[in-house]
Formats: structure tokens, C-alpha cells, sequence
């Protein structure tokens, strides 16, 4: 049983997954969205074929004030296309998600060019962890 994070973004998706005892979340591959949103569905089973995914986690990104805009229905949107193929979707507010992700690689003094490559993954990695960490908190599984 695994867990699949998706950070959505307008020209990418992150993707991470969990381990199989739902302990970690591990980035695994960005995304590059063609804009069709059936082809970024087939992108996205192609690539998450090898792990058989239990549940999916999408980062829900919300205003400050915690209202929805149009990322929001975006990502809502998303999600009733993966449900329409038999998978199971949670919310995960992702406010400061990316900011929280850049602010550790420039402390771990990554280049801009290397953050750019990897920072949908690592935040759909930290969309991620923060649900299977409040998932065990709960004892929901």
C-alpha cells in the first residue's frame, strides 16, 4: 500500500511517493504538463505505474485567508479526473509548501538551477510527508 503526493502546478506536476509502510514520503519525478489535462492523466499513470498507488494526496493551494481560488478548483478539478479512474483523493493544504522546500535547499546551498529542476517533486514530497504524518498522529490507517 503507498500513498502518491502530487504538487500541481500550471506547467508541471510534482510527484512523490511514500514507502510502503506509510512511514516517508520520497520524491519521484516532475511533470512536464502538455495542457491537455487526458494527456497529463496518462502522463501522470505512466508514472506512477511501477507503484501501484493505494490513495492519492493532492497539495490544495489555498489563499492566506484560507479561501479557494482558481488553483484551487484546478487542483479539485484534477481530482475528479483521478477519481473517474478508481483512485482515491485527500486534500492537503499546501500553503508555503514550495517556499518551505526552497528555504531548506538554499540552506543546504543548492543552485538556483538545481533547486528550478527539483522543487515541484521535493514540495509534492512535503505535501506528502505532512499527510502521512497526520495520518499516523490520528491512527486513520
Amino acid at each position: 500500500m503507498r500513498f502518491v503526493g502530487l504538487d500541481l502546478g500550471e506547467k508541471t506536476i510534482g510527484v512523490a511517493v511514500s514507502d510502503a509502510l506509510l512511514f516517508s514520503a520520497q520524491p519521484v519525478t516532475v511533470i512536464k504538463r502538455r495542457g491537455d489535462l487526458n494527456t497529463d492523466l496518462g502522463l501522470l499513470k505512466e508514472a506512477l505505474e511501477p507503484y501501484k498507488p493505494y490513495e492519492v494526496v493532492i497539495g490544495l493551494p489555498k489563499n492566506m485567508d484560507g479561501t479557494e481560488g482558481p488553483s484551487a478548483k484546478h487542483a479539485r478539478e484534477f481530482a475528479s479526473f483521478l477519481e473517474q479512474e478508481g483512485m482515491k483523493v485527500h486534500f492537503w493544504d499546501e500553503r508555503l509548501s514550495t517556499m518551505a522546500v526552497e528555504k531548506v535547499m538554499i540552506e543546504a546551498d543548492l543552485s538556483r538551477k538545481k533547486r528550478r529542476k527539483v522543487i515541484d517533486q521535493q514540495a509534492a514530497s512535503f505535501i506528502l510527508q505532512g499527510f502521512l504524518d497526520r495520518l499516523r498522529s490520528t491512527k486513520e490507517f
